[in-house]
């Protein structure tokens, strides 16, 4: 009776083990977005291109996490999760646009340099 007792009892802590983890998993993917766009908000009018690309990369992860426990959310914590999204990708859209910007004007540094490697060559 008692060894019975005691693998029940095992048995119940490791579902309750698991259904902690399980919610503590998927609150994590929540409060990492939630990071992520806090420090978006703070620090991404100084990203490079490079930063950028990471952050991206960043945000590509971290939705990858939520999606994990997608059907797990309530109506109340994907409503979060969905302005918490938002707030990303505005940051994002603004600094990409200047980060694609700054893009460019290398790629035109590039192209002024060849031209004038040419334009060196052709004359020499």
């Amino acid at each position: 009776m008692r060894k019975q007792i005691a693998i029940l009892s095992a048995v119940l802590l490791m579902g309750v083990g698991t259904l902690l983890t399980s919610c503590n998993t998927k609150m994590h993917a929540v409060n990492q977005l939630e990071r992520f766009s806090y420090e978006l908000r703070d620090h991404s009018a100084n990203y490079s291109v490079q930063e950028w690309e990471q952050a991206a990369e960043r945000f590509v992860e971290i939705r990858k996490n939520i999606s994990k426990h997608e059907l797990d959310y309530t109506a109340e914590e994907k409503a979060r999760i969905g302005q918490l999204e938002g707030k990303c990708a505005g940051y994002m859209a603004r600094g990409m646009k200047q980060g694609f910007f700054d893009k460019v004007k290398g790629v035109a540094g590039e192209i002024k340099g060849i031209l004038k490697g040419i334009l060196n060559a052709v004359t020499e």
